[in-house]
């Protein structure tokens, strides 16, 4: 036992001794500001695990988040038809189905009992019933009913095979419905009149295509890298009280906290500015995702939401001096982030509580941000109090710098 507690001795004397100044330097802030930096960034060197949460988690998640939606929508997503009129009509209007680009059938039963079999089983995710005499009942200008049953249980896949099934058996049934208004002797104009009394006259704006992509990645992968952010942030100003060694990087600063805090924090910055920088410029650039506002209005935007992810990591650690506790913090104040920003939910759906609660979330301020820039191209009068926003949590970290330089001058660190 004495021969393991003199072994760890050792070990932090020798941490200490890594990054710890020869002597207190009598330079200037500038000289002071410089060899903070040099220091982190050979903190930086010396462990992979800065590497992998700061760069390459993030770009990992940007391959596969876009190669999984690279497709813009799901497609050929498998229905089961029950036919039980089996007419020329049926099959034409099954045949019509079959050939948008979400809806593929892959299973032709003889009753709805086997079709929901399926269902229950997973095997489809939307089941097309053509009740028997179809034909007779359109020919004989009666209105028959054509059922369609969907699991929504999967709500994109149930959403898109809902409008498709919901499309073809207005259209499909209107289209024989014209043919025999026309043989009736009524003209084009005049069966319309009767098959389509309203005209409806859509225009999607901001995602026309309705690309799934779009409307996910534009936050989603920002969402990821301001949750990481908040992470390493809290993780790197914890380790310094982990190995023992924030004496030596406050002398470093002679003493001054803001000092020490923005030097450390700046080669990771930088870091986070080139990984933003990369992400952005393939979504508007190499992949076209709209940006109406151009690319440096969206850039400054993901740039104040790395600066404010930063701060919000500050303040955390700050508040909870303790690691776990402060990643815990980190941790579930990003997920959250993610579902109270309003792109899954709307926020003006949700209790007042949580309507007020979503402004001190940063991703909240950047999702309306890439809405009104990216995507609405709105001019900046109508955006600019959330670009102040951000730049509002910038101030977090002087809540907590006192508390912050007393707990580093006197380091205990707690598991």
């Amino acid at each position: 036992m004495i021969e393991i507690f003199e072994n760890e001795n050792i070990l932090k004397m020798k941490t200490k001794m890594r990054y710890a100044p020869l002597s207190l330097p009598e330079e200037g802030a500038g000289r002071r500001l410089l060899l903070i930096i040099k220091r982190e960034i050979s903190i930086l060197a010396s462990r992979p695990l800065y590497l992998f949460g700061m760069v390459i988690a993030p770009l990992f998640s940007a391959f596969f988040f876009l190669t999984l939606m690279g497709g813009a929508l799901p497609n050929d997503m498998p229905v089961a038809v029950v036919d039980e009129d089996n007419s020329a009509m049926s099959r034409r209007v099954v045949r019509q189905l079959d050939a948008f680009k979400q809806t593929r059938i892959t299973l032709h039963v003889a009753n709805f009992t086997e079709a929901r079999k399926a269902m229950q089983k997973g095997e489809v995710y939307g089941i097309f019933y053509i009740p028997g005499n179809l034909e007779k009942e359109v020919m004989a200008n009666r209105q028959p009913k054509i059922s369609f049953y969907t699991n929504n249980s999967y709500l994109i896949a149930g959403s898109l095979l809902f409008r498709d099934m919901k499309t073809i058996s207005v259209l499909g049934t209107a289209a024989v419905g014209q043919q025999y208004k026309l043989a009736q002797g009524e003209t084009e104009a005049q069966s319309m009149i009767d098959l389509q009394p309203i005209v409806i006259d859509t225009h999607p704006m901001g995602n026309p295509w309705t690309n799934y992509s779009v409307y996910l990645n534009n936050l989603i992968l920002p969402g990821i890298l301001n949750l990481l952010i908040m992470i390493m942030t809290v993780f790197i100003l914890g380790t310094e009280l982990k190995r023992g060694t924030s004496e030596a990087w406050l002398r470093l600063a002679n003493g001054d906290m803001f000092t020490a805090l923005v030097a450390k924090l700046l080669p990771h910055t930088l870091i986070y500015f080139i990984v933003i920088t990369f992400i952005d410029v393939l979504l508007y650039g190499y992949l076209g995702f709209p940006c109406k506002s151009g690319l440096p209005a969206m850039l400054a935007g993901s740039y104040l939401l790395v600066l404010a992810a930063q701060a919000m990591g500050v303040f955390f650690f700050g508040m909870l001096p303790v690691m776990r506790l402060s990643l815990s913090l980190a941790s579930l104040w990003g997920v959250i982030s993610i579902s109270i920003s309003g792109f899954t939910f709307p926020v003006t759906a949700m209790p007042p509580v949580l309507q007020a609660w979503s402004y001190v979330f940063p991703l909240r301020h950047f999702f309306l941000l890439s809405v009104d820039q990216a995507l609405n191209g709105v001019g900046f009068a109508y955006s600019w109090v959330h670009y102040v926003w951000l730049l509002l949590f910038l101030f977090l970290p002087l809540f907590v710098l006192p508390r912050l330089k007393k707990i580093y001058n006197a380091p205990e660190y707690i598991v």
